[in-house]
């Protein structure tokens, strides 16, 4: 699996900054790659992502939720990936630290992903913080 992390200070404590995390379904607002986000229920949810001029789907299962620290989910179908969002106090509010592991089982595809995948990530984490931080 491949593995992108990206980290950024928020100006909140933890416990502000998780309950927004923790509100899966507002993620399409905050990133303009992430087209939808339906919730199926028991702490899932369908993504729609268009990245890379194609559209993305996958599902995903909330796998841990420790407030106000950790948050993490799997892949339930679509794209295989996990990962989860860390939040650690800082002298300056939260460090929240986003790690994402995907895999993608087209040869060809996959190459085209992995060119694209960490900018991709790392400007949707950025858009969700910043997104977030303004929320705070």
């Amino acid at each position: 699996m491949r593995s992108i992390t990206h980290s950024a200070i928020l100006p909140a404590p933890p416990d502000k900054v998780f309950a927004l995390l923790e509100r899966v379904e507002d993620f399409a607002e905050y990133s303009d790659l992430i087209t939808a986000i339906e919730p199926l229920g028991e702490e899932r949810y369908h993504w729609h992502v268009h990245a890379v001029g194609m559209d993305w789907t996958f599902a995903v299962q909330i796998t841990e939720k420790i407030a106000p620290t950790k948050l993490a989910w799997e892949s339930t179908e679509g794209i295989h990936n996990q990962g989860h969002y860390d939040l650690e106090a800082v002298d300056e509010g939260t460090r929240v630290t986003l790690t994402l592991e995907y895999q993608i089982r087209n040869r060809l595809l996959a190459k085209a992903v992995d060119r694209a995948a960490r900018p991709l990530v790392a400007k949707v984490s950025k858009q969700i913080l910043e997104r977030v931080k303004a929320r705070l």
